[in-house]
């Protein structure tokens, strides 16, 4: 008498894996340049929602070099970075296509302590006694998307 297990499901659930980690592999680094594009400021824009938020970039000074991703997305460790684009993208287009997109739209804890880390690990050389602990845009208040060029009279 054979006792043994049937394989099948291990089989069934090992071919799931596969492809599910195919397709979140495909997904992360193809089709190609997907991913660089969707880290460009302009991809940012393609929502309307953030069409104001790219105007007031736009006149920022030096820091329109910068795409959004370098001051809205934790640096230095790309897992982190890449899971947290993830998240905030997911929750954009959860927002926008249930049509729950904030009149105004705030930075979150998060976001606050993401930018607030972005703007000290840019700016470190110049921060040599200041007290890094206040947020940098309670002072430099033109850096905030609201307040730049011609958003500053909204």
């Amino acid at each position: 008498m054979n006792l043994k297990k049937p394989q099948k499901p291990l089989k069934v659930f090992l071919v799931a894996a596969v492809l599910a980690l195919s397709a979140a592999l495909f997904l992360a680094l193809g089709p190609p340049q997907l991913l660089a594009k969707s880290e460009s400021p302009a991809f940012c824009a393609g929502c309307h929602v953030m069409e104001e938020e790219h105007t007031a970039w736009s006149h920022a000074g030096a820091h329109r070099r910068l795409r959004c991703v370098d001051c809205h997305l934790p640096e230095g460790n790309p897992v982190v970075h890449y899971v947290w684009k993830g998240i905030d993208g997911m929750k954009d287009v959860i927002c926008f296509h249930t049509g729950h997109v904030p009149e105004r739209i705030e930075l979150s804890a998060h976001g606050a302590e993401v930018v607030q880390a972005n703007c000290v690990r840019c700016h470190q050389s110049t921060l040599a006694g200041i007290d890094t602990t206040r947020r940098c845009w309670g002072c430099h208040r033109q850096l905030r998307h609201r307040l730049t060029g011609t958003m500053a009279t909204r």
